[in-house]
């Protein structure tokens, strides 16, 4: 008759039947996608999530991943060249002129970490932390130095401003 209670399973398998995926069919590559509406290399963004969040980028170029690559200057706003994904910024209307600045070294192997560390272990104290090395440091002054002798003052210190919301400040109201 029935079981007392909630009913349980008593039909024993042995092993999983899963289904084999053939291995003759290979996969699309990803394609990277579209750029929002307004971006547009030169274009001044407000990223909003990550360390920087509230702070104004110069957007650069799209990488392959589909990622943008932004840059504060450094020298004017300290935020370095980033990735950042396109659903984390908001467009504005302001644009710097990048007088020919060459970013075509950057792609998304430029931002991949050595993985020392994870060979030599998590509690091994000889691991000493690594700052940024000297070669990404001078490739950040050198790439922003076009860059900053295009801008205005007024744009620096457009730049240099975070963006935040007060009272009654509605977003989906405001113009970028």
């Amino acid at each position: 008759m029935g079981k007392a209670g909630q009913a349980r399973c008593v039909h024993r398998t042995f092993g999983k039947k899963t289904k084999v995926k053939s291995a003759g069919k290979a996969g699309k590559a990803a394609t990277p996608p579209k750029l929002k509406k307004g971006l547009s290399p030169g274009s001044v963004l407000i990223l909003l999530a990550g360390r920087f969040r509230g702070r104004r980028a110069v957007f650069l170029k799209q990488l392959g991943s589909g990622l943008l690559l932004v840059t504060g200057p450094y020298a004017v706003n300290g935020v370095p060249l980033r990735r950042v994904n396109q659903r984390f910024c908001i467009a504005t209307s302001a644009k710097v002129d990048l007088k020919g600045a060459d970013f075509s070294t950057v792609t998304d192997e430029y931002f991949t970490k050595d993985n020392d560390r994870k060979a030599k272990g998590m509690f091994s104290g000889d691991v000493e932390k690594k700052g940024i090395s000297d070669e990404k440091k001078s490739g950040q002054k050198s790439m922003d130095d076009k860059v900053v002798k295009g801008l205005a003052a007024d744009m620096k210190a457009y730049l240099k401003a975070r963006f935040s919301l007060s009272d009654k400040m509605y977003p989906h109201e405001l113009k970028f």
